[in-house]
């Protein structure tokens, strides 16, 4: 029988879930066990998942799992440097040279488990099976505006919080910019026929906002572009990756520019492949906007879990589209889940060949 363990998400301003209760049924109803840890933070209520059959365990109890279970959460775990012995499946971003991510695989490798991650899996195809990224861009879009109204009010963008719905976030980004927006506002969306630049858009469009739509075409060239840096705001919804080109050099902060905000929702910008080469460092709900620039300002929106600002719709839509990949977990030989641990077994010996 197939073990899936649902831990509780120990990050900050995490609400989100990868398993709703009527997937979590459908499991069950297939024959998987599902236990669900308690949690004090978790967008759906703990008492959904036991009336669709799960098991509910303690908040955090994760560690002490039976072996065989497979450990499925969304965001880091907490960086203690113990060894892991499970199958995880989450967001581990360990695949693109970042130091959190190399320590990260040093404790799959000192405990013996599996990192299958989420961002790594992917249909025959080589395309994502699930993905945040179109609420990661609409999220990240109205970040972004409001990180621009604070720069007009004269100000830093102060802290952010979740939304009930989508609709909720757009009135309030839409009456922060009422007072101070200028006429011609616009954004360039790089990446715009992806999930997130498609995300982007649709939240640029509700605010009236026009946009320049770019994707690989216009970017084939392989930068760096000054044309990016003649909007308002940029959104960058192309992740980095080797061969990605770089769209903002580190010199284009004192360079002549329209340019006032970025909105990296792609958030990488500790790989060498980052693109956008003006910052070093993720920004926080409590201080979204990094100033890279003073005069004229030139503020950086680097949230790494933008869609937690709406966690519930979010949540919903991930669930759905990851629920037929979990039910192959019954089958780890094939499939997406095969392809996953090949990706984890080419960096491990990558990182065991160095300790040898």
């Amino acid at each position: 029988m197939t073990h899936l363990w649902v831990r509780a998400e120990q990050r900050a301003n995490e609400k989100r879930v990868g398993l709703t209760p009527e997937g979590a049924a459908d499991l069950v109803n297939a024959g998987f066990k599902v236990s669900v840890e308690d949690s004090t933070s978790r967008v759906i209520p703990t008492e959904r998942f036991r009336a669709a059959g799960c098991e509910i365990v303690p908040e955090n109890s994760w560690p002490a799992a039976p072996r065989d279970a497979i450990i499925f959460g969304l965001k880091e775990l907490p960086d203690d440097g113990t060894p892991l012995v499970h199958r995880h499946i989450m967001f581990g971003h360990a695949f693109k040279g970042q130091p959190e991510g190399r320590r990260l695989l040093a404790r799959f490798r000192d405990g013996g488990g599996t990192l299958l991650d989420l961002e790594y899996l992917v249909d025959d195809s080589g395309r994502r099976v699930a993905a945040f990224g179109y609420w990661a861009g609409f999220a990240g879009a109205a970040v972004s505006m409001q990180c621009l109204a604070a720069q007009l009010r004269g100000e830093t963008c102060g802290p952010v919080t979740a939304f009930a719905n989508a609709d909720a976030l757009v009135d309030h980004v839409r009456t922060l910019l009422a007072p101070v927006r200028q006429p011609g506002t616009n954004a360039i969306v790089v990446g715009a026929l992806g999930r997130v630049g498609t995300g982007a858009r649709d939240l640029f469009k509700a605010l009236g906002v026009p946009t320049t739509d770019w994707d690989m075409a216009q970017t084939a060239s392989g930068g760096p572009f000054p044309q990016i840096l003649q909007h308002d705001v940029f959104v960058n919804a192309i992740l980095a990756a080797p061969g990605c080109p770089v769209f903002v050099e580190a010199e284009a902060t004192g360079a002549q520019r329209r340019l006032r905000v970025i909105g990296d929702v792609a958030c990488d910008p500790t790989s060498e492949f980052s693109p956008i080469k003006v910052y070093d460092r993720v920004t926080t709900w409590e201080e979204p906007a990094l100033r890279v620039h003073d005069e004229p300002p030139l503020d950086v929106m680097a949230i790494d879990n933008l869609p937690s600002l709406l966690p519930l719709e979010s949540s919903v839509d991930f669930a759905g589209q990851l629920l037929p990949s979990l039910r192959a977990l019954d089958d780890p030989e094939n499939g997406v889940w095969a392809r996953a641990q090949a990706t984890f077994d080419m960096h491990i010996q990558d990182l065991k060949g160095e300790r040898s």
